[in-house]
């Protein structure tokens, strides 16, 4: 027999501008968390890097997590490892390596900035991950989410998290009339469910929850102001982003511009256009009349 499906809290029009979240102390707030909490004991994911004492290593998943889902996210995460330790190994690869070791998560700048967070984590913090948001948020590519959740996941810091499956939690239970609902909005409902708990496992638990609310009701997030939906990956500039890259890792590092449509399988314009726009972004450079993996 199969386990019945967890029983989601009640919907409620509970919200109230933003920064006035007075009214959640007591009963709802304390059954929301019961619910989130319940579900989570019954229903979570089991990731390694929720088990991570390592913030290096908590920094890394949160890298690979964005805009990728978790099933490609793990067997990368278990490789990239056992090529590159920490943050000084990391440092120190080329930029080929780091590639190789990315291929197949998709954004490949993550993968740059990511090297470049390692450089800067061993120059300026002795190789140890920073704890203050602001000292996260001074490396490449961390915005507020990825700060704050390397806060709550690696240091149990409390903080505003949100991203999609959080978005959707909170909007379906605490902002059902609301076509519209931002960030400014939702910052201070996330700071007071926090509050006393143990921001790793509440954090987790609400992503969980947030992701089985998604399969079970019309996607809430779609009400979030930060909404976005994906672009179609097919014919844009970001497969042939990603045809140059695998073209060059396949030859070796380097490739003639002459041959390098050929090899990436893209007409001659495509191919030229994702070569300038890899040059631009410092993962690749030009040279003697070909292309080749940035240092």
């Amino acid at each position: 027999m199969g386990r019945a499906k967890p029983k989601a809290p009640p919907a409620g029009n509970l919200a109230r501008p933003a920064g006035d979240f007075a009214h959640l102390a007591g009963a709802a707030i304390a059954e929301f968390r019961a619910a989130v909490l319940g579900f989570y004991e019954r229903e979570g994911r089991t990731f390694p890097w929720r088990y991570e004492a390592d913030p290096w290593r908590v920094f890394v998943s949160e890298a690979m997590l964005q805009q990728t889902q978790t099933h490609r996210v793990l067997p990368k995460y278990l490789a990239w490892f056992e090529r590159f330790a920490g943050p000084r190994e990391l440092a120190e690869a080329p930029l080929q390596a780091v590639y190789e070791a990315w291929s197949g998560l998709g954004y490949n700048s993550r993968a740059l900035r990511l090297r470049e967070a390692a450089r800067l984590v061993v120059e300026r913090h002795g190789g140890a991950l920073p704890r203050s948001e602001a000292e996260l948020r001074a490396l490449p590519g961390v915005g507020p989410y990825t700060a704050r959740a390397v806060r709550a996941f690696a240091f149990g810091e409390p903080g505003a998290v949100l991203e999609t499956n959080i978005r959707a939690a909170l909007i379906f239970h605490f902002f059902p009339d609301s076509e519209r609902v931002g960030d400014r909005e939702l910052e201070p409902l996330a700071l007071a469910l926090v509050e006393g708990l143990d921001p790793r496992r509440w954090y987790y638990a609400l992503m969980d929850y947030g992701a089985w609310l998604k399969k079970r009701e019309a996607n809430p997030s779609r009400r979030s102001a930060a909404y976005a939906k994906q672009s179609k990956f097919d014919g844009s500039a970001r497969q042939a982003r990603g045809a140059v890259l695998r073209a060059l890792s396949a030859s070796g590092g380097y490739l003639p511009l002459a041959g390098l449509a050929e090899a990436a399988g893209l007409d001659p314009g495509r191919a030229e256009a994702a070569a300038a726009s890899l040059a631009a972004e410092g993962l690749a450079r030009y040279e003697a009349g070909g292309l080749r993996f940035a240092d």
